[in-house]
């Protein structure tokens, strides 16, 4: 049965098959209002989440189709004890296909090995977040035309960032791509990532902790916030938790075409004054992720024959 757990999970042609997908469900709604009639989406959430959760029930109920939620292990029998195994071989009695976010690395994939629907993982611990990468990569290519030659600068939480993670091994995968790596010294991106994505594949990057002294190269700038939940020291967090905040003022210092992301949630990474800039996208982040959704929900449909 086939998942998605990973970006590795879709080729380079399946990435712009989705997204030239999502492109026309924007310009084309109604075509794509029943696809996914009588169909049901299985949302488990054993972790927060507000733009993920909500993405994929309102990418399922604008397919037509038909959502069953868990929100927190404490409403669901993992508060009893359920193995995640079990827990998707009962909900693969009740839905077409599962979207699972859970706070533990590789649940996602244990739920895929044991299910007999479709599992997309929503994000696992630190792991990665495969659907938050599709939306980065739909507002990438809607703003820039394209991916080859870009500069893109990855800012904040370089280490727990799974969005960012999953975003490096996307793109790592375009031509004639530099990466500006920054970050505090503790929240550095791990050496896994740098050994899998860029060096093995002899992609150009830098490591800085100057923000201001990078912005003025970059065509992509991708915030991150600090993230409590990951940490386990909590004077730590409070010591790195303001590293960077994106202002107007750092921003004059930016190309006029810049285009600033955040996956969200931020706290105070981003001013809030930033958000009026034509170059903030990352509220049209959360509307692709829909997009992007919708695309990979019933590509997944399809290919295990319940479309």
């Amino acid at each position: 049965m086939r998942s998605v757990i990973d970006v590795p999970d879709l080729s380079p042609e399946e990435l712009e098959e989705l997204m030239d997908t999502a492109e026309d469900i924007i310009a084309n709604p109604a075509k794509y209002s029943e696809v996914c009639r009588g169909k049901k989406l299985a949302t488990l959430f054993f972790e927060p989440s507000t733009r993920t959760r909500l993405s994929f029930e309102a990418a399922m109920y604008e397919l037509g189709g038909n959502v069953l939620s868990v929100t927190g292990a404490g409403t669901s029998s993992a508060a009893k004890g359920e193995s995640v195994a079990d827990t998707a071989k009962t909900v693969s009695c009740y839905a077409d296909i599962i979207a699972m976010r859970h706070p533990k690395e590789g649940a996602a994939r244990v739920a895929a090995q044991n299910a007999s629907v479709p599992v997309i993982n929503a994000g696992d611990g630190g792991h990665c977040h495969p659907t938050q990468t599709l939306a980065d990569l739909l507002t990438i290519r809607r703003e820039k035309g394209g991916f080859n030659g870009l500069t893109v600068g990855l800012c904040g939480d370089l280490k727990f960032g799974r969005t960012v993670h999953s975003l490096i091994n996307a793109l790592s995968r375009c031509e004639g791509l530099r990466f500006v790596l920054i970050s505090p010294e503790e929240l550095k991106l791990p050496s896994y990532v740098k050994n899998e994505s860029l060096k093995k594949k002899g992609i150009p990057y830098t490591q800085t902790t100057d923000l201001e002294g990078a912005i003025g190269d970059l065509d992509i700038l991708y915030m991150t916030r600090v993230q409590r939940e990951r940490f386990f020291n909590e004077e730590d967090y409070l010591r790195l938790k303001d590293s960077y905040i994106l202002t107007p003022e750092k921003l004059k210092k930016a190309r006029k075409d810049l285009c600033v992301m955040h996956p969200l949630p931020r706290v105070n990474e981003i001013s809030v004054a930033v958000d009026d800039d034509p170059r903030a996208c990352y509220f049209k982040q959360v509307l692709n992720g829909k997009y992007m959704r919708m695309a990979l929900i019933m590509m997944l449909l399809k290919e295990a024959g319940r479309l």
